[in-house]
């Protein structure tokens, strides 16, 4: 295994970075109830540890911070990271843009109020929200405030700020989180607007500490492998590594690894060719929950880049399995799984 661990130093940067290809796929035009909710929710529930390959390793942190019995405080005024000001009135049936907002939601003891929620949502609350839609850059207007919610609570200031700026002139209050922040921010705002402030700067702390702690497992590591995060969706459907701005990436460099996308200079979630996964080399593979579900389970992950057996990763059979709220979002999940990872990390063999 130790051999393995040696390789890290030899990849071709610029060659990597020509391999990957930025994400480019068209989404759907208006936000509209889906049919297919069930099956997402099936998809979502079938990933657990027993149900992973021998010798894969699931990957969860302990103690994800959480408040219960919360009475929220409205009406309130907040900031939306897009500048504007933003009374909530109603926060009982939100129209969340993404499981990052949700789990904060969840973690405040407040998941009965989501009432609209992205397919295929990583959260329980997600999953059980009375309305599924699909989101993305180009939803209309129209098919937000046909969900009937009271507080739209976006996640992305690239896809909601045009968004929020006409549900808010439709009277709708709509507040949108910018998804790039650190993990405490969007803790604290996201129970701003709910009304729980006090209880969101006590969460916050916490997310703080655990990513404090991770950093510092990492500090103290002689250990620093090579990870590749792979995402069953982002380049038009297609597979995708995490890159430099992705939430994964840097909770990847955070405890210690050296995330493949961030080390080629690529943003968001970009292609990565059968070449490039070998020329990358990496010692690790990451993929959540969600996502191995997606790609089909272990047979479909090794369909989708056929290469990676070829990797010291996959020769090892190093494949670890993480919740999507502790990887692939920044949330309230975030230092727990931040922590994990490190600790993992940590205990691989030194070159």
């Amino acid at each position: 295994m130790s051999s393995s661990l040696t390789a890290r130093r030899h990849l071709p940067v610029l060659a990597l970075a020509a391999a990957l290809t930025a994400c480019g796929g068209k989404p759907a035009e208006t936000a509209a109830p889906a049919e297919a909710a069930p099956k997402a929710a099936d998809a979502a529930n079938a990933s657990s540890p027993a149900a992973l390959p021998q010798g894969w390793l699931h990957l969860a942190g302990a103690n994800v911070p959480s408040s219960t019995n919360l009475i929220p405080v409205l009406p309130v005024t907040v900031t939306s990271d897009d500048g504007e000001q933003v009374t909530v009135k109603d926060a009982s049936r939100i129209v969340a843009g993404g499981d990052d907002v949700i789990a904060v939601i969840e973690a405040l003891g407040l998941g009965g109020q989501v009432y609209a929620a992205p397919l295929r949502s990583a959260t329980e609350a997600g999953r059980k929200a009375p309305k599924q839609f699909l989101f993305n850059r180009t939803t209309g207007v129209e098919g937000v405030l046909s969900l009937e919610g009271t507080l739209f609570l976006g996640n992305s200031l690239r896809r909601h700020t045009e968004l929020a700026k006409k549900l808010r002139g439709a009277g709708e209050a709509a507040v949108v989180i910018d998804d790039l922040q650190p993990a405490p921010d969007k803790v604290r705002k996201v129970a701003a607007a709910l009304g729980v402030a006090e209880a969101g700067n006590a969460l916050a702390a916490q997310v703080q500490a655990q990513l404090e702690e991770a950093a510092a497992i990492a500090s103290s590591s002689k250990v620093h492998p090579r990870v590749i995060h792979l995402s069953a969706t982002g380049a038009g459907g297609a597979p995708t590594v995490a890159g430099a701005d992705s939430a994964s990436g840097k909770l990847i460099g955070l405890a210690g690894g050296v995330n493949i996308g961030t080390e080629a200079g690529v943003a968001n979630y970009s292609a990565l060719s059968n070449e490039g996964v070998v020329a990358a080399a990496p010692e690790v593979i990451l993929v959540t929950e969600n996502d191995l579900q997606l790609f089909g389970g272990e047979a479909g992950l090794w369909k989708a880049y056929p290469t990676l057996k070829q990797t010291p990763a996959g020769a090892a059979n190093r494949v670890w399995v993480m919740p999507d709220v502790q990887l692939k979002a920044a949330s309230v999940g975030s230092g727990s799984g931040a922590v994990a990872l490190a600790k993992a990390l940590a205990a691989l063999p030194s070159p």
